[in-house]
């Protein structure tokens, strides 16, 4: 589970980067989870765009495409979102630090 912090890390990672792929008309398909799971595995963060003609939102891509791949999803903005998925063999992003929860928390 990713921390805010974490979270707007790599929000700031992906928003200098281009959409990999994008979710068509076909919606979710097995290809697309392939090509997202492989693109994940290389690169750890990966950013998407949904167009208009797809039959899911991309809040709803995103939920499904994150569990198909096992990732988290960093964001969803207009039509785009952001997986991220922790490759630990070796990994290419160092997240910032979990802060220690003294007391309560989430």
């Amino acid at each position: 589970m990713l921390t805010s912090k974490q979270r707007a890390y790599l929000r700031g990672l992906a928003s200098t980067e281009d959409p990999i792929t994008q979710v068509g008309k076909n919606g979710i398909t097995d290809n697309l989870i392939e090509q997202v799971n492989n693109a994940l595995k290389a690169r750890e963060l990966v950013k998407l765009s949904v167009l208009d003609t797809a039959p899911v939102t991309p809040q709803e891509a995103a939920a499904e495409l994150a569990e198909a791949c096992k990732a988290e999803v960093v964001t969803t903005i207009g039509s785009k979102l952001v997986l991220f998925k922790r490759n630990a063999q070796e990994p290419k992003i160092t997240l910032p630090k979990r802060a220690l929860k003294t007391s309560g928390g989430k």
